[in-house]
């Protein structure tokens, strides 16, 4: 049973802003900054970062943006079609205060570009440049976070290969008003299933995140921060040292909510697979080899969907 004892914002809120020599591989503070991302993702799955590398009104501009696009008429929004499930274009009876766009590719200019005509037949460049703005400095963020741990764990020479496995998906997300008072679960409690997410939030709480004691986390939309999570296939890859945190969206009040992330999965074909570092006497192995696509599809086609630890179900040793 899952305790619906709350407290304010428990998930670790991580510094990268006091001094930019922190972010020089190397520095003592690089060092100190590993730890605390090592601790953070193993404790708690998840945390807050403060990253000044992204302005504050980039952000806001996303956002600005993001608005005038689940304006747009529902004929025209279901255009973001993707042959992956929850990759394009996202609204069901299921999920009735949840809508939700994705962009594949947005690292490339083109595949922005490509979407942005989908949506404006007129174009809509400042968009177009806004959204590639923020995920390609989302990716930046991303990659840090990566080689925080791989540095951490001594499997740094894995991080070039790494890094280049994964394939970025940029998702718009908007959270209608609950009709009741009380407060309602949106979204409900998942993990992702890719390898790390980098969400911002706009002012509007609401962000949810159950700790290993079964206690859901409240989580700030603190100014300047972005919340990193664990996927399971991060999990995997990390011999199950990292945890991988269930979240969900819980709306009251009478504001709307929106946000955007940037999904890092593994490409299709992709195998996951332990280093041999990562397995000794302390840690013997968890997770047998498997491929990535083939667990996302099984996991939404199949009952796994439904079983409280979906990758030790498919995977585990």
């Amino acid at each position: 049973m899952v305790m619906e004892l709350k407290v304010k914002n428990q998930i670790p809120c991580i510094d990268f802003t006091n001094d930019p020599q922190n972010l020089e591989e190397g520095s003592e503070g690089w060092n100190d900054l590993c730890n605390q991302v090592r601790e953070a993702c193993e404790q708690y799955g998840s945390f807050q970062v403060l990253y000044n590398k992204i302005p504050s009104s980039l952000c806001q501009d996303v956002f600005n943006e993001c608005k005038g696009l689940f304006d747009l008429p529902d004929e025209t929004k279901q255009k973001n079609l993707s042959p992956k499930p929850y990759y394009g274009y996202a609204k069901s009876d299921m999920l009735p205060f949840y809508e939700g766009f994705g962009v594949e590719n947005p690292l490339l200019l083109d595949a922005v570009q490509d979407f942005m005509e989908l949506m404006w037949a007129q174009g809509n460049p400042k968009f177009c440049e806004t959204l590639h703005s923020v995920a390609t400095k989302l990716h930046e963020l991303e990659l840090i976070v990566l080689k925080m741990l791989c540095q951490t764990y001594g499997v740094e020479k894995h991080f070039e290969a790494q890094a280049k496995r994964f394939e970025n998906t940029f998702r718009l997300l908007k959270y209608k008003v609950p009709p009741q008072s009380d407060s309602v679960v949106v979204l409900g409690a998942h993990t992702d299933k890719g390898s790390i997410t980098v969400l911002c939030q706009d002012g509007v709480e609401g962000l949810e995140v159950l700790s290993k004691e079964r206690e859901w986390l409240q989580v700030a939309a603190l100014k300047g921060a972005f919340v990193v999570f664990v996927g399971d296939s991060l999990k995997a890859w990390s011999n199950g040292r990292l945890y991988a945190a269930k979240h969900r969206v819980v709306l009251s009040g009478d504001k709307e909510r929106f946000s955007y992330a940037l999904f890092a999965s593994p490409k299709e074909g992709v195998i996951i697979e332990v280093p041999e570092e990562l397995v000794d006497q302390e840690h013997p192995l968890l997770y047998k080899p498997f491929n990535f696509m083939d667990f996302f599809n099984q996991f939404l086609a199949t009952d796994l969907k439904f079983n409280e630890n979906p990758l030790e179900a498919y995977t585990g040793v």
